[in-house]
This record gives structure tokens, sequence and C-alpha cells, in this order.
């Protein structure tokens, strides 16, 4: 299995190394590779630090190959929001946490990045 990097050109401490895994068939809207290394921009538009609405944002607009991000995501009038029915856990691998926890959009990324993992519930398993 292999990894995708998504590059983002700038200094390392421009950027905050997440590493994103899907599962429950999410993967097949990300080219078919259930985990991808993200180089997430550390500041987001506005200056505040980098945070899950901005990685989901990326991941919809720069990762997701396939053209049905409905499978992934709702956009509403705030950007985009996770569908009902995934999982979202955040945190260092074996210790991740639900995302419901801490704070779910506005969850902020520490410096030395994270492990999100996404999973479908609806994948008929």
């Amino acid at each position: 299995m292999t990894t995708a990097t998504s590059v983002v050109t700038a200094n390392s401490e421009d950027v905050v190394p997440i590493e994103v895994e899907f599962g429950g068939g999410l993967e097949i809207l990300f080219s078919n590779q259930s985990k991808h290394n993200i180089a997430l921009p550390a500041k987001n538009k506005d200056g505040s630090p980098a945070n899950m609405k901005a990685l989901v944002t990326h991941l919809c607009e720069n990762t997701m190959t396939d053209h049905r991000k409905e499978l992934f995501v709702l956009k509403g009038d705030d950007g985009y929001e996770v569908r009902p029915g995934i999982i979202v856990l955040i945190g260092p691998p074996l210790d991740e946490s639900d995302w419901e926890l801490e704070g779910e959009m506005e969850y902020e990324f520490p410096v030395k990045g994270d492990r999100v993992v996404f999973i479908s519930t609806l994948h008929g398993g």
C-alpha cells in the first residue's frame, strides 16, 4: 500500500504535517489510497492556527480525486462539513480520540502535526 503526499512549497515551520487515513470505503474518493501525508499550511488565511476546517477544505480541494464530494462532506454557508455517518478520530497514533471531544471543525493542530482518521459507518459491510 502506498501513501500519497500533498506537497506545499514552504519552510518546514510554515506547514503542519498531518497523517490522514480513510476507511470504510472513503479511500475510493482519494485515489483508492487509505493513507495520505498532508502538509497543511500552519496558519489559516486569517492568521489563526491550522484547524480541522482547513484540513477538510484542503482534502476536498487538493486531495480528493473523485467528483462525488457529497459522499464525504456537505457544503454549507460556512464551508465544508464532514458528512454525518463518518467517524473522525484525532490524535497521535494509538491514542486517537473522537473529534466531538476535541472541538470538531475548530480543533487546532499542534505544530508537530497529528493523525486524523475518517471512517465511514455507511459502508454497507
